[in-house]
């Protein structure tokens, strides 16, 4: 009977040592990068032209597993391309990052058995409807961590992957749109 009870428990304390250690690699890449400069990685997508952008998509994608924001990111593509580029590289490379803080969530709320813990949450925050479009669009579009924590509460409440990718479209091109176009518009004025 002991077997039985250890089992689901040595194997949520794996998925979570998992998703830890994805995290910590991720975080630890991204600072790295971020290290060598943004002057440099400008430089890169600058010069590399397309491929470049392919580049940056995946920095996008790198930078959704750390507390770094991608917005200097999408300034840079903006001021060196224009800005419906901007926008369309900062939409897939967001929604690459949103994806993978999704599966995070979905392993950590599998290990750590975290609907229940969220059912708890004080101030009625337990039941927001966190599967609702309004919710995951609208507080996507809230700048600062907001796109991660609903990333990972859309994971570990395992929001149906299809609508969580079209929420997450919407709300990266509103965010990237509204990024683009006003780095765009301010490079534009005349100083």
């Amino acid at each position: 009977m002991a077997q039985l009870v250890d089992k689901p428990i040595e194997e949520n304390r794996t998925k979570l040592i998992r998703a830890l250690l994805v995290i910590v690699l991720s975080i630890l890449a991204v600072l790295f990068s971020l290290s060598q400069g943004l002057d440099q990685l400008q430089d890169v997508v600058r010069r590399s032209g397309w491929p470049g952008l392919l580049l940056a998509i995946g920095v996008y994608a790198v930078l959704g597993a750390s507390p770094i924001p991608s917005e200097p990111l999408t300034l840079i593509i903006s001021a060196t391309f224009n800005p419906f580029i901007a926008t369309f590289v900062a939409s897939v490379g967001n929604v690459l990052a949103a994806l993978f803080e999704y599966a995070v969530g979905r392993n950590i709320g599998d290990a750590t058995n975290m609907e229940k813990w969220l059912r708890k949450l004080p101030f009625g925050l337990g039941k927001l409807p966190f599967d609702s479009p309004l919710f995951l669009i609208g507080a996507r579009v809230l700048p600062g961590y907001g796109p991660k924590i609903v990333s990972l509460i859309s994971g570990a409440y395992h929001v149906s992957l299809w609508r969580f990718i079209w929420t997450s479209w919407i709300a990266a091109l509103i965010g990237g749109a509204v990024i683009s176009f006003g780095t765009y518009g301010l490079l534009s004025l005349p100083w």
